[in-house]
């Protein structure tokens, strides 16, 4: 049995209790976003660039509630509360916008990623039953408001489009005083598409509750400042920077500068001009902006607190942060279906929990490590599957009861399938992933789906996609193909062409690698760990 000291000190079992002093609140995204425009109207909210310009704008608490309630009545003109609205679009100016107008009208945002390609929007669309899609028309290179046009007439539920581009009249269909209705806490207010090993990616639905006081804990925890600015580089698509990032400033009545494309140059001047005292980060863009800063010489003498996750953080970025920003870099750990983070290092902790650990379970969440076998909660010190349970759980994978069942115990424990150890102060580290996922610069990829597209092509005869170690992406996607007949020279090619056409740009194989057969189990399952050791070790032969 768990044992309680006084300072939160464990024994014999991985069992952390909730820990209850940051009380949880009972906000809505809307009732939140209402409340810090009463409380600080004219404080400084939002800077962004507005879509399909290079112009920056900044809204006050005021105009950034009066324009979220414009959207929320513009989209109550052509969609029901309850009802899914998708968006599409790069970080934006009108991305939190919308978020906060969807969630005052009552929807549920669908927050796409806007490098799907046309058969994986027509996906997501399709089983979120999405009423309405907002788009860009464009992002960086890549033709938004063409693809829409194109799949528009595969989408059967789909009543209304709106482009960007036509904002401000849309926002004009949003001036009236039609009243908008109270939602609760424990409504829907979120739809999160996220990759899991059987490669179609599952809808994480979440929760009002979960978004607000996931966001309010994580900076309250980072011991952020009231007012504080911060600068926000990760995809909005992400619960990273759509909650934490956007929702986090939100709690503490702070400012929000959203990095539209991310250019480490960029993120350092917005850093120094914005007097910014909170980074967010993955660590690819870390890594990249420590170097620019090495380059240039400059660092940024506001910032106090740089915080993210999304992979293993190695620990060198880490050290080489605190050596040149001066400060203490937190490290997040947690999942989608978490809304997103159970665990985080804090000020105070040693050196060694700030490099080598993933902190501790926040306030208001339990957490345990499990024998993946039996299910048994393991002793202190003994890896095991992550598992937690709390308020901030997702509500149902979407449409998908056997794979919430898979996921969430019949306790109410959720399994990350995500493999750490925890010591008696409750602080874990990690040690792997049960899941057969890649995680490329924060970026969740199912092996899976790539390995079934490569299938369908003439020349392979079978594929296995595994995670190649990268110092910049904490992994990048390799795969490892046993062709048809002899493999040819410009085969590599061909295949990256086909997998462009059908995957977004980042579940495209960056290393390709020939066997003449592949591990298998017993069952004929692929020992994947083989091929990743032999490609570690250069046992593979490239393929050209």
């Amino acid at each position: 049995m768990t044992v309680r000291k006084s300072e939160h000190v464990l024994l014999h079992e991985s069992l952390w209790e909730k820990e209850e002093s940051s009380p949880l609140v009972e906000h809505t995204v809307g009732s939140l976003l209402a409340a810090r425009a009463r409380d600080c109207p004219d404080s400084p909210a939002l800077v962004g660039t507005v879509c399909g310009t290079t112009r920056q704008r900044r809204l006050t608490y005021r105009e950034l509630h009066a324009q979220a309630s414009r959207v929320a009545r513009a989209l109550l003109r052509i969609a029901r509360p309850g009802e899914f609205v998708a968006l599409w679009a790069p970080n934006v100016l009108e991305w939190p916008i919308v978020q906060y107008g969807a969630a005052l009208a009552g929807m549920r945002l669908v927050a796409l990623n806007p490098v799907l390609r046309a058969s994986e929007l027509i996906y997501a669309l399709n089983h979120s039953e999405s009423s309405v899609l907002i788009h860009a028309d464009r992002s960086r290179d890549y033709d938004l408001a063409a693809v829409v046009s194109a799949v528009r007439g595969e989408c059967p539920n789909l009543r209304g489009v709106v482009s960007l581009s036509e904002w401000d009249s849309w926002l004009d269909t949003g001036r009236d005083s039609t009243e908008l209705i109270a939602c609760d806490p424990d409504d829907p207010v979120m739809l999160q598409y996220t990759s899991g090993t059987t490669g179609r990616p599952k809808g994480v639905l979440l929760r009002h509750r979960a978004l607000v006081n996931v966001a309010k804990l994580t900076l309250e925890t980072a011991g952020a400042a009231p007012g504080l600015r911060a600068v926000n580089p990760l995809p909005m698509f992400h619960t990273a920077a759509c909650v934490i990032g956007t929702l986090g400033p939100l709690w503490l009545g702070g400012c929000v500068l959203l990095i539209e494309r991310f250019e480490p140059g960029m993120v350092l001047d917005a850093l120094r001009d914005e007097d910014a005292e909170l980074l967010f980060f993955v660590p690819a863009i870390l890594g990249a902006i420590i170097e620019k800063a090495r380059e240039s010489g400059g660092s940024a003498s506001s910032l106090r607190i740089v915080m993210g996750g999304g992979a293993d953080v190695p620990r060198p970025m880490i050290e080489e942060a605190e050596k040149f920003f001066g400060v203490e870099v937190y490290n997040l750990f947690g999942q989608t279906e978490l809304a997103p983070v159970l665990s985080m290092t804090r000020c105070g902790d040693s050196h060694h929990d700030l490099v080598g650990t993933v902190g501790r379970p926040l306030p208001q969440i339990e957490c345990k490590i499990v024998d993946p076998e039996t299910g048994r909660t393991q002793p202190l010190g003994t890896p095991g599957e992550i598992c937690a349970r709390g308020y901030q759980q997702l509500i149902e994978y979407l449409h998908d009861p056997e794979a919430t069942a898979d996921a969430v115990d019949t306790d109410g424990w959720v399994h990350t399938g995500d493999l750490g150890s925890m010591d008696e102060r409750g602080m874990i580290t990690l040690t792997g992933r049960a899941k057969d996922l890649i995680i490329r610069g924060g970026e969740n990829i199912a092996p899976r789906e790539i390995e079934s597209c490569l299938a369908e092509h003439e020349a392979v005869a079978e594929a296995a996609v595994i995670g190649v170690p990268d110092e910049l992406w904490g992994e990048t996607v390799g795969a490892v193909i046993r062709p048809r007949g002899e493999s040819r020279k410009g085969m590599r090619g061909e295949l990256e062409a086909y997998c462009r056409d059908r995957l977004s740009p980042f579940k495209v194989p960056e290393h390709w690698l020939v066997a003449e057969k592949l591990p298998v189990t017993p069952t004929g399952k692929i020992r994947k760990f083989e091929l990743v050791e032999a490609a570690a070790k250069g046992r593979l032969t490239r393929l050209m």
